[in-house]
């Protein structure tokens, strides 16, 4: 609690120093900027820029209790020490409870279309790894295939390079990464959330081998983006397992997005998939069900009810989602079809103003398993990003 309070203090006496947020659910996708992008853009010379995202939310599931919470206050903070070196940090408070680093990196510009970045980076995969922040998506929640596919918020320790092409509309990043972690803590890898389990998140990060992060996108067409991306590599292992079998397993994993706004239309939607390897050996060793292959992919429309004059919009979405954390499994272990999971999610996204958001929608939840009952869930939130 001390901490939470230190930090807010922090942000309130800097309130001056804080930039309005373009607002990125309604632009094109080519001019889509996420938080540590908006700070690196910013127009001042040099010192300290201030600003933050924050989500509250409420979920009613069929037949429980209702839940209220914070979901997270992210601190963002910029440091412009030259015109070719800065640096960015995201500190994220969780549940009004925990604290985390979400982003800490040094960019270094190389050249005109080259910058070196070190530091806690978010891996380039999907969408909503990159751009959370609340007024960029529709929906109270992040697309559940972000969440059990991806997993976001993906970040590890790494270094790499970033950059653009204008004149041939393609952006590029390339990183080297340490990778998820093996078993973490008492949490292993498994079927019900896939990798997520796994990741480090900076803290104390164990590595044992690189693991290599890369995405193009391509924005020459009025209004579209899409974004191809890879991630390659192996878990990592404690010193004093990692020489056994199903210490680790192998990652290789494939990303295909498009994000398109027209007027008062908008749409997006992704592709995932990831093949595992030696997770036979990695469930006997670990008494997991970990899948040998995990993919899930969603399609998002929306269109603007109110007139393109008014600065106020009312976005009504519908998304339609399909994963699987067992789309394929590897030995004797047996696939759980509950893991097969599909949703459709149906919303309202009240845009207030830039930077801040109301969203109401209802979800309905069902798997493959026999006889298994679809679910409904009512979701209502406030968004703000500045």
């Amino acid at each position: 609690m001390k901490k939470a309070i230190s930090i807010l203090t922090i942000l309130v006496s800097a309130l001056a120093f804080a930039q309005t947020a373009p607002d990125s659910l309604s632009v094109s996708p080519q001019l889509q900027q996420n938080a540590a992008q908006r700070i690196l853009s910013g127009n001042i010379n040099s010192g300290v820029t201030v600003g933050g995202y924050g989500e509250i939310t409420y979920n009613q599931p069929e037949s429980k209790n209702g839940e209220l919470d914070v979901q997270r206050l992210v601190l963002l903070f910029g440091y412009k020490f030259s015109d070719k070196v800065q640096f960015v940090t995201e500190v994220e408070l969780e549940h009004v409870e925990e604290v985390f680093v979400e982003q800490a990196f040094v960019q270094y510009k190389l050249g005109e279309n080259i910058n070196a970045r070190g530091g806690l980076m978010l891996i380039p995969m999907g969408i909503t790894n990159e751009y959370h922040e609340p007024t960029t998506f529709n929906g109270v929640e992040r697309p559940s295939v972000d969440g059990s596919i991806v997993p976001t918020t993906w970040r590890e320790i790494g270094v790499g390079v970033q950059g653009r092409f204008n004149e041939i509309s393609l952006g590029y990043q390339a990183y080297v990464f340490n990778g998820f972690q093996s078993v973490n803590g008492t949490k292993v890898l498994g079927g019900s959330n896939g990798l997520r389990n796994g990741r480090q998140k900076g803290i104390k990060s164990t590595v044992d081998s690189p693991n290599l992060s890369a995405k193009v996108d391509y924005y020459g067409l009025p209004g579209l983006r899409l974004g191809l991306a890879g991630y390659f590599g192996r878990t990592q292992a404690e010193d004093d397992v990692e020489k056994i079998d199903g210490s680790s397993i192998g990652i290789s994993m494939v990303g295909l997005d498009a994000r398109y706004a027209y007027r008062r239309i908008t749409a997006r939607g992704q592709f995932i998939h990831a093949s595992l390897t030696d997770t036979e050996d990695y469930n006997t060793l670990n008494s997991a069900d970990l899948g040998s292959a995990l993919q899930g992919w969603y399609l998002e429309g929306a269109y603007n009810l109110l007139p393109l004059a008014k600065e106020q919009q009312l976005f009504a979405f519908a998304r339609y989602s399909d994963y699987d954390t067992h789309a394929s499994v590897a030995g004797g272990l047996a696939k759980n079809e509950s893991y097969n999971r599909d949703e459709w999610t149906f919303g309202l996204s009240f845009k207030m103003a830039p930077g801040a958001v109301l969203k109401g929608d209802y979800q309905l939840k069902g798997n493959a398993l026999d006889n298994s009952d679809t679910v409904g869930q009512l979701n209502v939130g406030l968004g703000v990003w500045f």
